[in-house]
C-alpha cells in the first residue's frame, strides 16, 4: 500500500472526528518516529503526553509482553497479583492516601465527580441532588456528556445538549471568583494546573495554593486534573509540587502506562473516596492486571532515568530558545517543563499551516485554538534534539 492508500481507508471507513496531519506514522523509539514510507519525525506531542517515557522504551515493553503472557484480566469480582502492588507504589510516590484505578481520562473525571458528589451528600449533609462543582472556563477534561456540558468550548459542546447539571463556570486564574462562587452547596472545585488544550495557560504562581486555601475554609473537595500536567511532564513529578500543595483528589492517566495500555487512576488523600460502597462505581477493565504491570514498569523508569528532572532542565532550555526566536508571527511564548506553547498572532493565517510546514521539515506539532502551536516532546529529549527543532521551527516562523 502506499501513502494516500492508508488516508483513503481512514477517510471512507473511520468516523470523521479527528482532523490529523496527514502523516501515517508505522514505528516509533524514543523521541523519534517513522512514517509507512520510511521518513523520520521528531514527535513533539507525545501522544498528547501519553508517551512521556519516549516511544516503545524497552523496560515497559519487555513488562507487558510477559505480563500479557501470564494474564491479562481478572475483572474485579476477583483479586490479581499486581494491583496492589500498584496502589502501594503509587500512594508511597504521590503521599496519597487512597488510588481507584479506571481506564481513560475522562473516566477518572467521571469517577470523580461521583465520589464528590456522593462525599457532599453524605459527610457534608448537602440536600439531595442539589451538590454543585465548580470548574474554570476553557477547561478541558474529556468528551462524555457530562464533561461537555461544562466546557466553554462550543465545538466540543453544540449539538449533544441536554447536559448534566451541577457545574458552575468561573474565569481561571481568578482566585475571587472561585471565593464569590462558591454556596453552602459547593461540593469541589476541579481545575488544570495549566490548561494544556487552550493552549498552556499558566496561571499565576501561588494560584493552586491560594485555591486550595480557599477550599478548606469553605469545606471544598479541591480536584486536580493532572492528567496532561502530571508524570514529569511541568518538570515535577506533578505540577502541584510547583506551589507546594497536596490537592485532596488529583486525577492521572495518560503516562501513567507510558503509552502503551489505557490506564488512569483517581488519587485520594481524603476520606472523599470512602465514601464509594461495593456495587456503586466500577470498570470491567479498570485495574486490571495488564494494566498494572505497566504503570508500575512506566512509573519506575520514569523515576529511576531522571525523566522528570530532565523535563525541568530541558525545558528551560528550550523555552529560552523559544523565545529568542525572532519573528512577527509570535504574540507569545509559554511554558513550564516540556509543556511548552507558541502562540501566533491571528494575521499569521493559523497554526495548522505552520504545523504542516514543520510537518514537510520533519517535526511533529500540534495546533491548538487556531492560532498556538503546542510543543510536548518525550521526556526523554536531549540538548541536541532541542537544538534540531529549534532550527525548523525559527526557519518556518521567520518570515522570508
Amino acid at each position: 500500500m502506499d501513502y494516500q492508500d492508508y488516508i483513503k481507508l481512514e477517510e471512507e471507513f473511520g468516523a470523521h472526528n479527528y482532523k490529523p496531519l496527514d502523516v501515517v506514522l508505522s514505528r516509533g523509539k524514543g523521541v523519534w518516529v517513522w512514517d509507512v514510507a520510511g521518513n523520520k519525525y521528531l514527535d513533539c506531542l507525545a501522544a498528547y503526553s501519553a508517551v512521556n517515557q519516549g516511544h516503545c522504551h524497552p523496560e515497559i515493553t519487555r513488562t507487558m509482553i510477559k505480563q500479557a503472557g501470564k494474564l491479562t484480566l481478572t475483572s474485579r469480582a476477583f483479586r490479581n497479583d499486581q494491583l496492589g502492588l500498584l496502589y502501594k507504589e503509587i500512594c508511597e510516590l504521590t503521599n496519597s492516601h487512597k488510588v481507584l484505578p479506571m481506564n481513560s481520562g475522562a473516566e477518572a473525571v467521571e469517577s470523580v465527580i461521583k465520589a464528590v458528589r456522593k462525599w457532599g451528600y453524605t459527610v457534608k449533609g448537602v440536600p439531595k441532588d442539589q451538590a454543585e462543582i465548580i470548574v474554570c472556563e476553557d477547561n478541558f477534561h474529556g468528551r462524555t456528556i457530562t464533561i461537555v456540558g461544562f466546557s466553554t468550548d462550543e465545538s466540543s459542546r453544540a449539538g449533544f445538549g441536554p447536559f448534566t447539571p451541577g457545574f458552575k463556570i468561573i474565569p481561571y486564574g481568578r482566585i475571587e471568583a472561585l471565593e464569590a462562587a462558591i454556596t453552602p452547596n459547593t461540593v469541589a472545585f476541579m481545575v488544570e494546573p495549566i490548561q494544556g488544550e487552550a493552549g498552556v495557560i499558566i496561571p499565576h504562581a501561588g494560584y493552586l495554593r491560594e485555591a486550595k486555601s480557599v477550599c478548606e475554609k469553605n469545606n471544598v473537595v479541591l480536584i486536580l486534573d493532572e492528567i496532561q500536567t502530571g508524570l514529569g511532564r511541568t518538570g515535577k513529578l506533578l505540577a502541584e509540587e510547583h506551589d507546594g500543595i497536596e490537592a485532596d483528589l488529583t486525577l492521572i492517566g495518560k503516562a501513567l502506562s507510558g503509552g502503551f495500555y489505557p490506564i488512569s487512576a483517581v488519587l485520594s488523600n481524603k476520606e472523599v473516596m470512602d465514601v464509594l460502597r461495593p456495587g456503586e462505581h466500577g470498570s470491567t477493565f479498570g485495574g486490571n492486571p495488564l494494566a498494572c504491570a505497566v504503570a508500575r514498569t512506566a512509573i519506575k523508569v520514569l523515576i529511576e532515568e531522571h525523566m522528570i528532572e530532565n523535563a525541568a532542565t530541558m525545558g528551560k532550555y528550550f523555552l529560552s530558545g523559544l523565545s529568542a526566536i525572532k519573528s512577527d508571527y509570535i504574540k507569545e511564548v509559554r511554558g513550564k517543563g516540556l509543556m511548552l506553547a507558541v502562540e501566533l498572532i491571528p494575521e499569521a493565517g493559523g497554526a495548522r499551516k505552520f504545523s504542516e510546514k514543520l510537518m514537510t521539515r520533519g517535526m511533529l506539532c500540534k495546533d491548538t485554538h487556531d492560532n498556538t502551536i503546542r510543543i510536548a516532546p518525550p521526556l526523554v529529549i536531549t540538548k541536541e534534539e532541542i537544538d534540531w527543532a529549534l532550527e525548523r521551527l525559527e526557519s518556518v516562523l521567520s518570515p522570508h
